[in-house]
């Protein structure tokens, strides 16, 4: 660790551990060189977390973590030799303080609360993680000798597949497994013995399939049993983090603000409120909440170059949780539902029309902890039904298109309604070459008479007018 004063000159160095008397010698040396108190120097410091950053924050410090990406790009404003100490580390971080101040943030001061569905959060989220790689171990080991249990159960995590192939972990023990041993291992697994179940399973697992030799066989189902039994501990661990999580989570004030957003349960919320945190100072507003999830495009330009693409540098946590978030509202509120299908009709993939969505739900999110209101459906999507007016700059191209900002509109699917002053649409209209430079009076339903166009087929042929381009075109 280093010391500088304000001339950037070194007043003290150390090496401490990181442990309780290591803290005590950090805890000596600032106070001997503080005006003050000791917690007056600020620290930076390349990690957001671990014992040594919890207890520097409980003594009242005020911790900067650096990013350690952007502490290297640091170094190579003192040399481009490439050069590199632990030394030297502490004086680069005491100094980017120092300079840099005001665009690196503190670490936020969240509550013992928001911090605790943080950890419990991560680790239910690390879990399910860890018991996802064990199937797929558990996967790949049945498929080199024991593919019929692939085919009965698909689901390897449910406990029916557990009780079931532990009893018969190989081809030679299946052959044991009648019909109604198997309803005996559904019912102990509580599952119901749906119509035929218990036949199908065993039929299935009795199959005439290739066969490993009896001894690398039953090397394999010694193997299977003891992956088995991990998944099944980490089920059950799995489980008791959720149900500890939901416990935690609920005891937080704004859970309850949370979980009335469309979409966000006690597993979700709990992940979105524990990545963010109840720190009210921590985003001056929501792009820089947005940046943080990841929703927000990034602009790369530089001279006639200009780039806008999704954002990679984030709280991928937040990122994930807002994807399924976003996921999730689709089917819990019709303003999503209609926002998502306006971005796919613009031509946006199902990823990028959800990271869309994610974008919108986090302001409203937003909204509702800055001023600790529930959601409100028709508040939130209020300028959704609005219909909309000015005009929209476009034109039809070679490429075959004509782009609009979609905005706000909605329009029923079988209504087609295309106004050169009306932001409504994105016609595609393949291999023509004409530029529309006049209105398109075209508006009509499909299936129905289209003014001055004639009838028009549904999913057939559209009829378009180019008003004073001088020439009228039609195309499939």
């Amino acid at each position: 660790m280093a010391i500088i004063d304000e001339q950037a000159r070194v007043v003290g160095r150390a090496r401490v551990s990181d442990d309780a008397a290591g803290f005590t010698q950090l805890l000596e040396l600032l106070a001997e060189h503080a005006e003050g108190e000791a917690c007056s120097i600020e620290i930076a410091i390349e990690s957001d977390k671990g014992l040594f950053v919890a207890a520097l924050v409980a003594a009242g410090s005020t911790v900067f973590p650096i990013n350690p990406r952007a502490a290297a790009r640091y170094r190579e404003r003192y040399g481009q030799a490439g050069g590199k100490s632990d030394p030297g580390d502490a004086v680069l971080l005491a100094n980017i303080l120092r300079t840099d101040r005001h665009v690196h943030r503190p670490l936020p001061t969240d509550s013992e609360l928001a911090r605790a569905i943080k950890a419990c959060a991560r680790q239910h989220q690390e879990a399910i993680w860890a018991r996802q790689q064990t199937m797929n171990r558990l996967r790949s080991l049945l498929r080199d000798y024991y593919p019929q249990a692939l085919q009965a159960f698909p689901n390897l995590a449910h406990r029916a597949a557990a009780s079931v192939l532990r009893a018969a972990p190989t081809p030679q023990a299946a052959q044991r497994l009648t019909p109604s041993r198997v309803m005996t291992l559904l019912k102990k697994a509580g599952r119901r013995n749906d119509e035929g179940l218990a036949e199908k399973i065993s039929t299935a697992l009795r199959a005439s399939a290739l066969r490993q030799p009896t001894p690398v066989e039953h090397a394999f189902g010694v193997a299977a049993v003891g992956l088995i039994d991990v998944i099944t501990a980490m089920s059950n661990a799995i489980a008791a983090l959720e149900a500890e999580l939901a416990t935690v989570f609920n005891r937080h004030q704004q859970a309850a603000v949370v979980t009335s957003l469309p979409g966000l349960g006690p597993v979700l919320g709990a992940r979105v409120l524990g990545e963010l945190g109840d720190d009210p100072h921590r985003f001056a507003g929501t792009a820089g909440l947005r940046s943080f999830a990841g929703t927000a495009p990034i602009t790369r330009a530089s001279g006639r170059s200009r780039v806008v693409t999704s954002r990679r540098i984030c709280n991928r946590r937040l990122g994930d949780a807002c994807h399924w978030w976003a996921f999730a509202a689709l089917t819990k509120s019709a303003g999503a539902r209609a926002h998502y299908d306006r971005r796919r009709a613009a031509g946006d993939t199902h990823n990028a029309a959800l990271r869309n969505l994610a974008n919108k739900l986090i302001a409203k999110l937003w909204h509702c902890l800055q001023n600790n209101t529930p959601y409100d459906e028709a508040t939130a999507w209020a300028n959704q039904t609005e219909t909309m007016e000015g005009a929209a700059a476009g034109r039809l191209t070679r490429g075959g298109c004509l782009r609009a900002d979609l905005g706000r509109l909605a329009l029923p699917f079988s209504y087609v309604l295309v106004t050169w002053n009306l932001t409504a649409v994105r016609l595609v209209v393949p291999r023509c070459h004409h530029e529309l430079r006049g209105p398109v009076d075209y508006v009509g339903d499909l299936g129905g008479e289209v003014a001055g166009a004639g009838p028009a087929r549904a999913g057939g042929r559209v009829v378009a007018d180019l008003g004073r381009s001088g020439s009228g075109a039609s195309h499939d």
